[in-house]
Order: structure tokens, then sequence, then C-alpha cells
């Protein structure tokens, strides 16, 4: 993947180096339970961190602030450029686009949404409208789930994210939890979950397709690209991560989607780069 020429948003917070913030009160173990799932199903989506809201809301976490800017690393100017990127591409489709603010920490730290830790994987806060990422994340992605190490997987773990914002933006998140709440079974009201998780696969899908034409080709997916960033979509399917750890597949249990399903959208999303495109709800 081509980004080093990228333009940088220069508006990623850095906590990496403060050291995990401290959550205070009885809800601690919730936490990491909530974290835990979170980690095996790839990110936590809106409703979850909804759910971890009212988990610690006994509880507060001590305020942190990191240094605001592009990160001098290597791994922090990628994420710096990919998410510009990310904005520039979202920014000429939504008039009324904002920018979220992305977080980069280690172990843990205090978010909008509670208390977040390490092992939840990247995801999206709808309170503060922030991308969490702990890029440690990207190891374990590869090491124990089996997803590819190329930059354009990765870049395709920041773009899923970015979709979620874009859904709290447009009031598709507000109206999957309606529908959830009202749901008649957890079975149905997995389906929702399933159709928002894809749809995000979708809007990165849409990004990675408009990635050049916003950058003048500075930032662009290279041959192969693709390939590697479906043998992720793939590693991270629900089947997937349900036979590596309960060896059996329960489908109603899904909440992002069959390892098929994810690589369906993601490839609609790059083949016709149009976000009308990534209607996953009919």
């Amino acid at each position: 993947m081509r980004w080093q020429g990228g333009r940088r948003g220069g508006n990623v917070e850095d906590r990496r180096g403060l050291g995990p913030g401290k959550a205070v009160g009885g809800g601690s173990l919730i936490v990491v339970v909530i974290a835990l799932v979170g980690y095996f199903v790839f990110g936590m989506e809106p409703k979850d961190v909804e759910r971890l809201i009212e988990s610690t809301s006994t509880q507060t976490s001590s305020q942190q602030s990191g240094e605001v800017g592009t990160p001098e690393d290597q791994a922090g100017q990628f994420v710096d450029v990919v998410g510009a990127n990310i904005n520039d591409v979202w920014s000429g489709m939504l008039p009324d686009y904002r920018e979220p603010t992305v977080v980069l920490y280690t172990q843990g730290t205090s978010t909008g949404c509670g208390y977040g830790q390490a092992a939840m994987g990247p995801f999206y806060c709808p309170n503060d409208q922030t991308v969490y990422l702990d890029l440690s994340f990207w190891q374990q992605m590869e090491d124990q789930l089996g997803a590819s190490g190329a930059e354009f997987a990765r870049a395709y773990v920041i773009a899923h994210e970015f979709g979620h914002h874009v859904q709290t933006l447009t009031g598709t998140s507000q109206q999957v939890r309606q529908a959830q709440q009202q749901a008649s079974s957890q079975a149905e009201a997995n389906k929702y979950s399933v159709a928002l998780e894809l749809q995000a696969d979708c809007y990165a899908g849409v990004w990675a397709a408009n990635a050049a034409k916003v950058s003048n080709g500075t930032v662009a997916l290279e041959p192969g690209d693709m390939r590697e960033g479906l043998k992720t979509a793939n590693a991270i399917g629900d089947d997937m991560l349900q036979k590596r750890s309960q060896g059996r597949v329960t489908p109603e249990a899904f909440t992002h989607g069959s390892a098929e399903q994810r690589m369906t959208w993601l490839n609609r999303g790059y083949e016709t780069g149009d976000p009308r495109q990534c209607d996953t709800f009919n």
C-alpha cells in the first residue's frame, strides 16, 4: 500500500507511554469480560460500547490526555495518514461530515464510553466520536486470528471503525439500537448488529476505492492489497472465530457476519466506490 507521501492530518492524540488510566469502582471485572468479547469479534460496535457504558455506570475513569499532532514513529504516522485520507474521502461524500478524533493508547485508557482496554481491539465510541487504537492489536490479529500483516489489512481495520463514525453521523447506529430494543429475540437483535458491521466493512471498501482519487495517488492500493484485506475479512468472520474458540458454528449468535459476508461487503464497497451500494439492511 502506498501511503508515505500522503497528507498528514495532525489530529492524532497519542496517549502511548502514559500508562493505563485507572478504573475506579466495582465494575472492572465486567469491563474485562466485555473487553474479551470485543476482542474476539474484532473491535466493539456501537451497541456493545453502549453496554460498556451501562456496566461501568458505577465507576469513573481518571481523565487522560496525550499530545495531539502527528506521531513521530512510523506506525503512528501510518494511522495519521490513513485517517486523514479516510476523512478526505468522506468529506467529499457527506456534506455535514465531521472528523472523528483518533486516540492511540497502550493497555488501557479513559474514554467517553467508560474504561477502554487493549483486549477490546480497535473500537469506536459514539459518545465522544473517537476511534481508539492500541497498535499491539495488529500483531495479535496476525498471530492469533490468522489475519494478514499487510499494511492495507491494517488500514481496513481503521476504515471499518471510521465507518461506525459515519453510521453515527447519518443516524444509522441510533436506528439500529432502536430496532434492537424492539426485537423479539436476541437472534433477531443480532441480525441488526450483523447488518451494521457489514455496512462498516462496505464503507471501508468505499474508502479504499476512492483513496487514490482524493490524494492524487499518494495514498493508494497496490496490486495484491485487496487480496490481503479479504484475507483479514475472512479471518475475522464470526464463523471462523467461533470455530477457533468453541469448535462449532452458531449462526444465530453472529454479531459481525460470516467470513463470506464480510469479504463480500468489503469487496462490494471497493468495486462500486459508492456508499449508496452499502445497504446491508434490505
